[in-house]
């Protein structure tokens, strides 16, 4: 790929704030952990261990996008990360849509996120190349492979 190749460009943008999220999140989990252990369903074993794995798992993921040997593992394991914690967000938005001071924050946080985890799902699969779908026809020129630069 081109170093200025649109589609280039796009990829390590995502790469980049990809890594910044996760990390961020991932750090967040370890130090902090009681406001994911709330939004944990009930028949998730062992949930501190959960929490603290999920957060080893992100920053894992943040610092793989950062190599190339490591790009479409980590790609993949944020992927599949996404898919699991989405219990998570499902009882996170239960709880807060069945509340009695329900408002219109609520709803504007929580339908639209679970709304767009297959986004989520997709953003590091794109970042990494594995997937160009659905903006392979909004660039003129082919991408064959990621780059790191």
């Amino acid at each position: 790929m081109r170093p200025n190749h649109p589609t280039g460009t796009w990829r390590r943008r995502l790469r980049i704030g990809l890594s910044i999220f996760y990390g961020l999140a991932g750090i967040l989990h370890i130090a902090w952990p009681a406001p994911f252990l709330t939004i944990t369903p009930g028949w998730v074993p062992m949930p501190q261990i959960v929490i603290l794995a999920t957060g080893v798992c992100e920053l894992a993921g943040a610092v793989g996008l950062w190599n190339r040997r490591t790009l479409r593992l980590a790609a993949i394991g944020l992927a599949l990360y996404a898919v699991c914690v989405y219990p998570a967000n499902i009882k996170h938005a239960f709880d807060g849509l069945t509340a009695t001071d329900v408002n219109l924050l609520t709803w504007v946080y929580h339908v639209p996120r679970l709304a767009l985890q297959p986004v989520i799902v997709w953003l590091p699969l794109f970042a990494s190349g594995l997937v160009t779908w659905p903006l392979a026809g909004l660039f003129r020129t082919p991408d064959p492979k990621p780059s790191l630069d």
